[in-house]
């Protein structure tokens, strides 16, 4: 059982690491698409997601507090996921259908990172 709580916990970090990189790789892409979603301040969001997620994710990856790393993730998910991803108001099919994806794949990436909070 450890085995694949380490293999999780690493696959995880790695996720939240390369998501927080990605949004300093594509800051003005991504704040534009925030400033699109009705984020207030959405460069100063932008980076401090990015933070967020980058350092929640070397936590997991490296196993160094692992907890308040999950805890962060679990934060930046919950938070952003019902503004970013409404999909109960988009009224394109195709477009409420990629928003409806990319909210459930948070929910079970949420889920899976909750796990981490009650390992010892």
């Amino acid at each position: 059982m450890r085995a694949a709580y380490l293999l999780g916990r690493t696959a995880l970090g790695a996720f939240f690491l390369y998501s927080g990189i990605h949004h300093f790789q594509e800051r003005e892409q991504m704040t534009q698409y925030a400033a699109a979603k009705g984020v207030d301040s959405a460069e100063l969001a932008v980076t401090g997601t990015g933070a967020l997620l980058t350092v929640s994710g070397l936590s997991l990856l490296l196993g160094a507090s692992p907890k308040l790393g999950a805890l962060g993730a679990v934060a930046f998910l919950a938070g952003v996921s019902p503004q970013m991803h409404d999909f109960w108001n988009v009224s394109d099919p195709g477009q409420r259908q990629n928003e409806m994806v990319h909210f459930t794949k948070n929910i079970a990436l949420l889920a899976a990172t909750l796990t981490l909070l009650d390992h010892d």
